[in-house]
């Protein structure tokens, strides 16, 4: 793991504030040079500290207003049925996380739809298509109290 100083804090800090700012406005933001200040950015890229920059899109205002997490208990847990499932859920644009949990169930997910009849028709149509899947619980949600992508980056203590 790459130590990461004050400074590469205060760059992934600005970053996932606004991805859009250029290195000189970074660069101004920090008090330090174009140079320096480019060259952490492509070394943090290359490391794989930041993997991708994205636009975060407000999901009620382009349709997807039901937000549903939902628990999936496998039948058979052999490594080819679970790379199945895997490879499966991964081509299925609604599910937008995926987790493979410990307890009850095997993995959870969170998906977006417009509405209940949708929900229902992707639960009956793709999910319901998958061959290994014993069980699902499905959790809707109600109102979001906090939803957050900023990760904060602390000083290591090794």
């Amino acid at each position: 793991m790459h130590i990461l100083d004050d400074t590469d804090r205060a760059i992934l800090h600005y970053l996932q504030e606004d991805a859009t700012l250029k290195t000189r406005e970074l660069a101004a933001r920090l008090n330090l040079s174009y140079t320096p200040v480019y060259e952490r950015v492509r070394r943090l890229e290359k490391e794989g500290i930041i993997k991708k920059y994205v636009a975060l899109i407000d999901r009620e205002k382009v349709g997807k207003k039901l937000m549903v997490f939902c628990n999936i208990a496998l039948k058979e847990h052999s490594l080819a049925m679970g790379e199945k499932f895997v490879e499966a859920i991964m081509a299925i644009p609604e599910v937008l996380e995926c987790f493979n949990i410990s307890g009850d169930y095997d993995f959870l997910l969170k998906i977006l739809v417009n509405d209940m009849p949708e929900y229902q028709r992707f639960l009956m149509q793709k999910l319901g298509s998958l061959e290994n899947i014993g069980s699902t619980h499905s959790l809707f949600v109600m109102g979001e109290i906090k939803n957050q992508s900023e990760i904060q980056v602390v000083q290591s203590r090794d």
